[in-house]
């Protein structure tokens, strides 16, 4: 059977579409641990292509340069987490199924603690780096959209006539993004998973005054 682009049983990515986000996670991978490990300055596309063992006209056929390939993390990581949303068990609360799919992409169970401090303090820099910004803001609005459909099939609403799916992906989103800073902060030790846990709950409780 031809791989299709999404499968019409499932409503999952098809094979072709599969391979294609494998191969976007990794050149934005390779590229965000050597502006971590290195510097933004110090690392070429030449070099990117190098670590993901694929050639530069690869890297270009995917991205147009570093601040593409760095933001596109958030992007992919969110249609996984669309994708694992769906395959909850579908009489699994809302905001418990988010939770196992944010978590399941984010920090996966049996991951490690907290990256040690020369690495956080690499992410930190590199997140600073004025040319992400518009990358950033880009790709978290199409990684929305994505979670959006993903919820309103979810839940039997209408990504496009309701605002439920838009509000709920947006409110994940930001949560998602608060955690993450929070864990790499220099003044904290909380492994991201139970900072994610945390705030997850919050949400789902209606985010009670403390």
């Amino acid at each position: 059977m031809a791989p299709t682009d999404e499968d019409r049983t499932t409503g999952q990515p098809g094979l072709r579409e599969r391979k294609k986000r494998e191969t976007r996670a990794a050149l934005s991978l390779a590229t965000i641990r050597l502006c971590v490990l290195h510097g933004w300055a110090e690392v070429t596309v030449d070099r990117i292509a190098a670590e993901a063992g694929v050639s530069v006209r690869t890297f270009r056929n995917y991205f147009s340069g570093k601040a593409e390939a760095i933001a596109s993390t958030h992007l992919e990581r969110m249609l996984r987490v669309g994708d694992d949303l769906l395959a909850r068990p579908a009489d699994e609360p809302l905001w418990d199924a988010l939770l196992h799919a944010v978590l399941g992409q984010f920090a996966p169970q049996g991951s490690s603690g907290p990256q040690d401090e020369r690495w956080r303090a690499g992410v930190r820099l590199m997140l600073a780096e004025p040319a992400l910004a518009g990358e950033i803001v880009k790709a978290s609005a199409a990684a929305e959209e994505a979670l959006a459909d993903a919820v309103a099939r979810r839940t039997g609403t209408d990504p496009r006539a309701d605002v439920y799916p838009k509000l709920v992906a947006a409110v994940v989103s930001a949560g998602s993004a608060v955690a993450v800073q929070h864990s790499l902060r220099a003044d904290t030790t909380a492994p991201l998973r139970d900072v994610l846990t945390e705030t997850f709950e919050q949400l789902a409780a209606g985010l009670p005054v403390p």
